[in-house]
């Protein structure tokens, strides 16, 4: 019944951002390092506790669960078998004896919690989901770092860094198959992020040595979606190189992975990246339908689905429109290219600042190719100086773009204002 819900599982599970699978995972760790033995929790218990249906867990899913949320089980909403769902626990200023309970499980959670940082009785250490999401936090700021930034050094060195990092921590001590798996996930997931680094740095052979660990690294995590990632990254490696054929060959791998028939939103995006490589090959009606295709996946997508950082902190209209006017731009349509230009920019996030400055860029290029240099430069100048002047791909189309002014419109009050403003970038470089 509606009124025997746990609503203080379900806000401290809503609080933390844990689906139900996840909770389960990690009960059955905390239970592996409380007894070293993973439990059996599964996504069908914690609906039980959600729904009220099982009211008190059994005591190693109770030790697991306080160990996880640091909480006793009473508040998050479990009731002692044989106590009325609606009888409050007495404070524990009334009952002395409680309040020795109660400092036991207090003590007992900080100690589990230790354990998972600190070698155990046979000495060695116990490697646990606080490992998980540490690594998870760092991989967070690394996504973060690559939208304000993209393409530097910096970042590729610092993710794949990371990676080894999560690696060497499968030789750090003991941990359930679960969590080595998720190893090997955050090792790909931060190779991943070494690899676009260096793409989006124009670092293409380096690119393609990250590619290679982090698809071996995939395999070993069995992680749908961190796969997906690597073999869409591939098609765009290949794109940028200018290799229509290997980059329909990768992001055909992507797109036939069994995720992208679970979500549509992963759909969406590699059927958005294939519209990228149909403009690359010239080939106007695929964009156009690969286009239709990738919005209606998108209109299906579960708004509320629970998916990975890295694709919710940037896949959505704005980037659809920005991967439209790449195609659209390489094609040579440029009025269409115009048009997804002033979409995007419309819908980006602010924190996509580095989207901004490419898109901005590749609307100068449309708008010049148009025949309007002094509408196309006063776009131009818009591009933040530190992007025109550190990121490799907006320094290389402003070049590109510069070029193209000057041999289109010489003389002109577009080429001098141009001149006078890159002048402002030199001086402050």
């Amino acid at each position: 019944m509606a009124e025997n819900k746990n609503g203080a599982l379900a806000a401290w599970m809503t609080a933390h951002a844990m689906s139900a699978a996840e909770l389960a995972d990690a009960v059955n760790d905390a239970i592996a390092d409380l007894t070293g033995r993973s439990g059996t929790t599964s996504e069908r218990t914690v609906f039980r506790w959600l729904s009220g249906e099982n009211r008190w867990p059994q005591e190693r899913q109770r030790r697991a669960l306080e160990t996880v949320t640091r909480l006793p089980a009473t508040a998050l909403g479990f009731v002692p078998r044989g106590r009325p769902a609606s009888t409050p626990m007495p404070p524990p200023s009334e009952d002395p004896d409680d309040m020795k309970r109660r400092t036991l499980v207090a003590g007992g959670i900080a100690a589990a919690t230790a354990a998972a940082a600190a070698p155990n009785a046979s000495g060695v250490r116990r490697i646990g989901m606080s490992d998980i999401e540490r690594l998870q936090q760092e991989f967070a700021r690394v996504i973060a770092s690559d939208h304000r930034h993209g393409g530097q050094r910096a970042i590729e060195q610092r993710a794949a860094a990371l990676a080894d990092e999560a690696l060497n921590l499968q030789n750090a001590g003991s941990a359930t198959q679960r969590v080595r798996s998720r190893l090997y996930g955050a090792a790909a997931a931060f190779r991943s992020s070494a690899m676009w680094a260096a793409i989006d740095g124009r670092r293409y052979a380096d690119a393609i040595t990250h590619m290679r660990e982090a698809q071996a690294l995939a395999e070993l995590s069995g992680d749908q979606a961190i796969k997906f990632r690597i073999w869409s990254h591939a098609g765009t490696l290949y794109r940028h190189m200018g290799r229509p054929s290997d980059a329909f060959a990768a992001n055909d791998v992507a797109r036939n992975l069994t995720i992208t028939r679970q979500d549509s939103l992963f759909a969406s995006l590699g059927l958005a990246r294939q519209m990228a490589i149909h403009g690359l090959a010239q080939d106007h009606s695929g964009l156009r339908r690969a286009f239709d295709q990738a919005q209606a996946a998108m209109d299906r997508a579960d708004p509320d689905a629970q998916r990975p950082v890295w694709l919710t902190a940037f896949y959505d209209q704005a980037e659809l429109h920005a991967l439209a006017l790449s195609a659209h731009l390489a094609a040579g349509d440029h009025p269409a290219a115009e048009y997804h230009a002033y979409r995007c920019l419309s819908a980006l996030r602010p924190h996509m600042v580095r989207s901004r400055a490419i898109t901005t860029a590749r609307l100068a290029h449309a708008q010049l190719a148009q025949g309007a240099p002094d509408v196309a430069t006063a776009t131009a100048v818009q591009v933040p100086a530190d992007a025109a002047t550190r990121h490799p791909r907006v320094c290389r189309m402003l070049q590109e773009f510069s070029a193209a002014l000057r041999a289109t419109s010489p003389g002109s009050p577009a080429v001098q204002m141009w001149s006078e403003h890159t002048a402002t970038w030199r001086m402050t470089g």
